[in-house]
């Protein structure tokens, strides 16, 4: 996924992706051209170096709770970017937090509330007065109605359909094509179907 956010923000000509930090790859060493500088713990060193200006998360769906951690470890000391891609059409009432990337050719409408460290994938949809709760994640093709309150750390995957007026809660996984229909109480729930069902407890 962070190869993926420095695809865009540079080929959309929004930011120059000055490097990784990442515990998988070797300090010195390159992905797709872009220099590694170092672990996530060197993170604010990095910063207070002068290195970098702003950064981004590019941890995906799976890993929701140290998404979380990262954002709130470096909140305050490192500054988080908010990136939309140029293609999006974001209404000018719409509000977007910090460390927040949305892929191109997606849908904000009035008084939506993105808070911050969520990802809204490809071509995803939200209706008017809709708020997306921090550290969620929007898989391409999501579609929320007006007036729908997703919470904290959910995942609403590829091609689902929220309808409007809907509570969704915290830590949710609505699953790919799913049709939500009647609000989400059971945090830490998994949801599939048409109409949508408790299929398991998130792990």
């Amino acid at each position: 996924m962070g190869q993926q956010i420095a695809h865009f923000v540079t080929t959309d000509c929004q930011f120059d992706v000055v490097g990784f930090v990442d515990d998988w790859q070797v300090k010195g060493s390159a992905v797709n051209g872009i220099p590694v500088l170092g672990c996530i713990d060197d993170l604010l060193s990095v910063y207070q170096n002068g290195v970098f200006d702003e950064t981004l998360i590019g941890v995906g769906y799976k890993h929701f709770q140290f998404r979380k951690s990262l954002y709130e470890k470096y909140k305050g000391s490192v500054p988080f970017a908010t990136f939309v891609h140029s293609s999006c059409y974001v209404d000018p009432t719409a509000e977007i937090g910090r460390g927040v990337v949305v892929y191109p050719r997606c849908i904000v409408d009035k008084n939506v509330f993105i808070k911050d460290n969520v990802i809204v994938d490809f071509g995803s949809g939200i209706g008017h007065d809709s708020v997306i709760g921090p550290h969620s994640f929007l898989a391409p093709m999501a579609h929320l109605a007006g007036l729908v309150h997703v919470g904290e750390m959910c995942m609403v995957g590829v091609g689902s359909t929220v309808i409007d007026h809907i509570q969704i809660a915290d830590s949710t996984t609505v699953g790919g094509g799913t049709v939500v229909v009647k609000n989400i109480n059971n945090p830490n729930g998994v949801y599939v179907g048409n109409p949508a069902r408790f299929l398991k407890s998130r792990e």
